[in-house]
């Protein structure tokens, strides 16, 4: 059986966001990408990790946080608690969604997402089993850190060494299993060559680990 690519909308309330979703066939799990400041569903670099994680049999939602004119205000682009709002009302959509609600739920949150993504997850402890962040701003969600539960791995580029620092400090205010990689040769986008590739492959053993782990009997 193949997999099952639909472009709908993510139905908030009365907002409805464009989404990407792709089932592979025998799924694990569901992981929902929360993008960084200034990108959406379109960004080249968290389609090539989706397209690695429906390899490993994992289902992924792309979606839109913001609406267009909303994206074209600088305030809401970086305010952390409405992305964060967003996410949650994403994953009562997905909870209700008949082919999604079955799966163990992880995010997948690059930059400042990742703040978003981390304080979804503190807020909806028994529904998010797993946190992976790419190049990501931990520190913006300092608040919520110690409340995760969620498995959270943290992915940074060794040569982004101001967010690596912020990533460091983040990690020890995390009460939840935790690992931080470092990809040596790396920048904050992962634009050298094979580093993307490396972050799709921890990725994707960070959720086959813990999604699994949530598949109910």
């Amino acid at each position: 059986m193949s997999s099952v690519r639909v472009t709908e909308p993510v139905q908030l309330g009365s907002l409805a966001l464009p989404g990407d979703l792709v089932i592979p066939a025998q799924a694990l799990g569901l992981v929902v990408f929360v993008h960084g400041s200034g990108s959406g569903r379109k960004s080249p670099r968290n389609r090539e990790v989706a397209h690695a994680l429906q390899r490993h049999r994992l289902a992924t939602l792309l979606f839109d946080l913001l609406t267009e004119e909303e994206a074209q205000d600088r305030r809401k682009v970086f305010d952390i608690g409405l992305l964060a709002q967003r996410v949650l009302e994403a994953l009562h959509w997905a909870r209700h969604h008949p082919d999604l609600a079955r799966f163990p739920l992880g995010l997948f949150g690059a930059s400042t997402g990742a703040a978003a993504a981390l304080v979804a997850a503190a807020q909806q402890p028994d529904r998010v089993a797993a946190v992976v962040s790419r190049g990501g701003r931990p520190d913006l969600a300092a608040a919520s850190l110690p409340q995760v539960r969620a498995p959270t791995l943290l992915i940074v580029g060794g040569l982004d060494t101001e967010v690596l620092a912020l990533n460091r400090q983040a990690l020890r205010q995390l009460d939840a299993p935790k690992r931080l990689e470092v990809v040596p040769g790396a920048s904050h986008l992962f634009e050298e060559p094979g580093a993307l590739s490396s972050v799709a492959a921890f990725a994707a053993r960070w959720f086959e680990q813990h999604l699994n782990q949530e598949r109910p009997a």
